[in-house]
């Protein structure tokens, strides 16, 4: 399994197996915190070889600097079938939208793809203070 695709983004869609993604994202800037992110998605594009056909379970969680979960991890599950197909490999997009992300603190925090409980990538995410502005 390779994941081609993992992106933190404003949206996305999956259009007859094309994944359009807009907006992709590594910082947000808040005046204070908490800070809430009304809407966002992880776009995923995963492919997987021939020997890989059957069931996979996708898992995605998201952590601040210490570890601590800011969102349960989700946990979606995907067939791969290859059936009569001659291809090599097959490829499988995921969306997962996020609504209301809310971060307690200014920080690293980290987006995490786990696939059969293996870790595959890891995304970085910055929460950052916006700087106040001086009147001189």
């Amino acid at each position: 399994m390779k994941a081609e695709i993992f992106a933190l983004c404003d949206a996305a869609t999956d259009y007859q197996g094309k994944l359009n993604i807009l907006g992709t994202f590594d910082s947000i800037w808040s005046k204070q915190v908490p800070a809430v992110h009304p809407l966002c998605a992880v776009a995923l594009r995963l492919r997987f070889q021939k020997m890989e056909e059957g069931a996979h379970t996708v898992n995605i969680s998201i952590r601040d600097g210490d570890g601590k979960e800011v969102v349960k991890p989700v946990e979606a599950n995907v067939n791969i079938q290859f059936k009569n197909n001659p291809l090599d490999s097959l490829s499988t997009n995921m969306i997962l939208n996020l609504q209301g992300l809310n971060f307690q603190n200014y920080g690293e925090y980290s987006i995490d793809l786990a696939i059969d409980g293996k870790q595959e990538a890891s995304l970085p995410l910055y929460i950052n203070q916006i700087p106040e502005q001086s009147n001189n």
